[in-house]
């Protein structure tokens, strides 16, 4: 049986004292967790946002001065802001946060060589581990539960090939095919979440964290997915909680032994101080429970709303395509000729060509003067062309594009007419459907 020990409950008192290598190891490791989470809280709790980012803007001025005068290396490291934490910006910054917590260690170690443990401190630095875990899933967890991570395959998405796209762009397809099951790992990281809120379920949440977070940083490693980095440390700070428990879930998991997991302790002597602190710590998780779902819920309002689509939202069938007066016939070698023109969400506008390639810029579509333009950062490139609605079906388009006069009569094509759209769900299958 597992069971609570609940005297561990009472004021900590500790007997025994740790030994020389765990104070060093401890020192350590609390330094790193500190480096690598700040500015947290700050930027997550509300009015906090500016000295976060003050902090933040410390480290873009530092890393790129290592990376050239330091470590000397080839390129400039650019500060992107990229929602990547695989960049070169990142490594770097955790080669710093390593040297600085080594350096911190040494003069720590030197400075503190009488204490004998670092029991309470431990404490402390569990409770800041839970909400920074904590927060990361809840983050995570929303855009999943409203499918905002992984929206359904975009309709550019759907007129490629399987060998066309990226192992990270097969992945997000495989996600978003599936709103079920998006929202089924979302709801499994919000529980995780909610469950390192309670302190009495750290261990718990803990080993929900442990299993989810496996399964993410697999995922970010074996589809290419540029969070590596940042889901190894959750998963990391998910064994770091798990530690002081680790033999006891090795008896009771291998060896088939009844335990008792000891909950986290009592910060203060005086029990209404706990109590309060409990208070403050449910207000606090609920916060960060709430505003990633307020804001999931607000960007899936956005991306859902049909309103906001394009009229001509959907994938059109190119009938008859010109150049410069000329018309092209629809060759499977041609790299010119349009064969379907898709009108996504978020004012995507994406050209497929007869030979399969394709091309997506950015929509800015004038309902008044009936024009349609595709603005890019390209020198001398430019798209702009008058649309004319024959009828709710047919769509005829005149204009530029790359320096050649278009002109272009379409259809609008059936939308299902992808089968990973189309096939939905049967319970009863005769036959297994794998195509």
């Amino acid at each position: 049986m597992l069971t609570i020990d609940k005297s561990t409950t009472e004021p900590l008192v500790e007997d025994r004292s740790w030994s020389v290598l765990q104070c060093t190891a401890f020192r350590f490791v609390c330094a790193y967790l500190i480096l690598y989470n700040l500015p947290f809280p700050l930027g997550a709790l509300p009015f906090t946002e500016y000295p976060g980012e003050k902090y933040l803007d410390v480290w873009k001025t530092i890393i790129p001065w290592i990376g050239k005068h330091i470590l000397h290396l080839s390129k400039d490291i650019a500060v992107l802001q990229t929602g990547s934490g695989d960049t070169t910006f990142n490594y770097v910054q955790v080669l710093c946060f390593l040297a600085l917590s080594a350096l911190v260690t040494l003069i720590w170690s030197i400075a503190d060589r009488k204490r004998t443990n670092y029991i309470e401190l431990h404490q402390w630095l569990r409770l800041y581990i839970r909400f920074v875990l904590a927060n990361a899933m809840f983050t995570y967890g929303a855009c999943k539960v409203f499918n905002t991570q992984f929206p359904a395959p975009f309709f550019w998405r759907l007129l490629e090939t399987y060998g066309e796209s990226s192992p990270m762009g097969l992945l997000w397809t495989f996600m978003g095919s599936s709103k079920g099951y998006t929202m089924f790992g979302g709801l499994a990281e919000v529980f995780a979440g909610l469950l390192l809120i309670v302190p009495r379920l750290t261990v718990l949440g803990a080993l929900v964290c442990f299993a989810v977070l496996t399964n993410i940083f697999m995922l970010n490693m074996c589809y290419d997915v540029p969070v590596k980095l940042y889901s190894f440390h959750l998963l990391l700070m998910a064994v770091f909680l798990l530690m002081p428990d680790f033999k006891k879930l090795i008896d009771f998991f291998l060896l088939n032994r009844k335990v008792a997991l000891s909950s986290d302790a009592q910060l203060f002597q005086r029990p209404w101080l706990n109590r309060g602190l409990l208070v403050v710590q449910l207000c606090i998780g609920g916060y960060f429970l709430g505003a990633p779902l307020y804001a999931g819920y607000e960007s899936a309002k956005t991306m859902y709303n049909s309103s906001l689509k394009s009229p001509f939202y959907g994938i059109w069938l190119v009938d008859e395509f010109e150049v410069d007066g000329k018309v092209l016939p629809p060759l499977v070698t041609d790299e010119t000729c349009w064969r379907r023109v898709a009108f996504d969400i978020y004012d995507m506008f994406t050209v497929q060509h007869a030979d399969g390639s394709r091309q997506t810029y950015h929509l800015k579509l004038d309902a008044k003067k009936e024009t349609i333009a595709l603005p890019t950062e390209i020198p001398n490139w430019k798209a702009e062309f008058r649309y004319k609605k024959l009828d709710g079906q047919r769509l005829v388009l005149d204009g530029v594009f790359c320096k050649q006069r278009i002109h272009a009569i379409l259809h609008r094509g059936n939308n299902q007419d992808f089968r990973l759209t189309s096939r939905g769900f049967h319970w009863i299958n005769e036959h297994p459907f794998n195509r």
